[in-house]
């Protein structure tokens, strides 16, 4: 049999060979009246670990191409040529040749480990069942007669909603705008893979922060945009950075989060900000502001956006109520330019038929009451003291095995490990014990850092939490 497997190439080897035999079944290489070759024979031919054949003809057998019988051996599956003439797809091979890539396996393995309720999350970025203002919410749908449409509306979103919000940001986030400016979305992430897919081209070379949440997004990917990094310090991204960027790359557009970052709850200082605007304004690169937190600044100082001080409308801004209010409203919103609001709604008009107007009724409600601001100052002092418990069980049970800068917003504490481990290690000895963390890796370059977030759990779980992960730490 002519034909060797690609040692050197991205595709596993039981892959490449599974395409081979099926090729082969196709153009009659392997004839349907007799049984293919055995595990051992294709070992040998081919030079392979046996194991590496069983994963091919289990992953031809999952595909309905081949059927496995005890004393005559491997055959062609009689669902392909039979009487039936019918033939199961290679899944698959459609799995793979998709544009849209898969989260990072680590990523999913993280989701999947966090709906099971034994573990104690330090993972995920969002708050728990008692931070969000359930009794609120149950009362706008109980006493309040529903006055949205069902139907289709409008492309941007409901318009009260949007009129809501317009009077919302000016109030806390001191941005002047209207509602023919603000588009609804599914949450902040749905806005990001509008812009990227509405306003970028494959081959455009983006900034972004490092570490950063964007930085295990598939988007850019998916999209063939190429993202560089931009290190972020205490004070967030160094404008010097950026202007080397540039000139290196000839950057097309900036994702900033610049108030209590995740991951690092890093602020972007007044003084950056100031700059970063002013870089914009000279080489006209659009800025995309990601702010889930400001409004959880526990020093109780207002925060400035960057879109509050942009002056030319360089600025498409970005926020949700997921992180303050409650993630499964899905309620987001971007704000910016109308010919770009106008591009961006058409584009979610074609994914989704526009959003959906019983939750835009009820986070519109929500908005308009004093509940929310009373929810605002609980969910601040509940997170402050939930920050103050995982640092003190950082101090207590890790001591000098890391090092971190304490946040003053936000729901992220990012920790730089002292000693050199197994990342993968790592995890998974979390795991057996019990609590699950984001690896630094998943959120940019650096090595040895990990995320904890302080919003999904209580303070009796995070201290829990927190010796686990020094037992994991300290058995590796």
């Amino acid at each position: 049999m002519d034909w060797r497997p690609d040692r050197k190439g991205k595709k596993a080897i039981y892959k490449q060979l599974a395409e081979f035999i099926e090729d082969g079944i196709v153009d009659g290489t392997f004839p349907p009246d007799k049984p293919l070759p055995s595990e051992r024979h294709l070992a040998k031919e081919f030079n392979l670990n046996r194991s590496t054949v069983v994963a091919a003809y289990d992953e031809l057998e999952s595909n309905g191409l081949i059927e496995r019988n005890r004393g005559s051996g491997t055959t062609i599956s009689k669902d392909i040529w039979g009487i039936t003439k019918k033939r199961i797809p290679s899944w698959n091979r459609y799995i793979e040749a998709g544009s849209f890539l898969p989260n990072l396996p680590v990523n999913q393995k993280i989701r999947k480990k966090t709906v099971e309720h034994k573990v104690i999350n330090l993972a995920s970025g969002e708050l728990s069942e008692d931070l969000l203002p359930m009794k609120s919410l149950r009362e706008i749908t109980s006493t309040r007669s529903f006055i949205g449409s069902l139907g289709y509306d409008h492309p941007q979103g409901y318009e009260i909603l949007r009129k809501t919000i317009a009077k919302h940001v000016k109030q806390f986030r001191k941005i002047d705008t209207d509602s023919s400016s603000i588009l609804i979305t599914s949450g902040a992430q749905q806005a990001l893979y509008l812009v990227v897919q509405c306003l970028l081209k494959p081959g455009d070379s983006v900034a972004i922060e490092d570490p950063s949440y964007a930085y295990n997004l598939p988007i850019f990917k998916s999209a063939g945009i190429k993202p560089f990094l931009l290190p972020v310090d205490d004070h967030g991204v160094n404008p010097d950075d950026l202007l080397e960027l540039h000139k290196k790359h000839r950057i097309r557009m900036i994702f900033l989060n610049p108030s209590f970052q995740n991951p690092t709850g890093a602020f972007l200082s007044m003084e950056r900000r100031k700059a970063i605007l002013d870089i914009s304004s000279e080489y006209g690169i659009p800025v995309i502001e990601d702010d889930p937190y400001s409004l959880t600044s526990f020093t109780g100082e207002e925060v400035s956006t960057l879109k509050s001080m942009d002056v030319h409308g360089n600025v498409l801004y970005i926020s949700s109520l997921s992180k303050i209010v409650a993630s499964g409203l899905r309620i987001g919103w971007i704000i910016g330019p109308k010919p770009v609001i106008g591009r961006l709604s058409d584009a979610k008009q074609q994914i989704d038929f526009g959003h959906a107007g019983f939750t835009q009724w009820i986070a519109n409600d929500f908005l308009e009451t004093e509940n929310f601001h009373l929810h605002i100052k609980k969910l601040v002092k509940q997170l402050e003291k939930r920050r103050d418990q995982i640092v003190k069980s950082l101090h207590f049970y890790l001591k000098d095995q890391v090092e971190f800068t304490i946040p003053q917003g936000g729901i992220h504490i990012w920790c730089k490990l002292k000693k050199e481990v197994n990342e993968a290690q790592l995890l998974e000895e979390s795991i057996k014990r019990g609590v699950i963390f984001a690896p630094g890796s998943t959120m940019g370059s650096k090595k040895g850092y990990v995320r904890f977030t302080f919003a999904r759990e209580d303070e009796k779980s995070i201290d829990e939490g927190i010796k686990r992960f020094s037992e994991a730490l300290n058995s590796i």
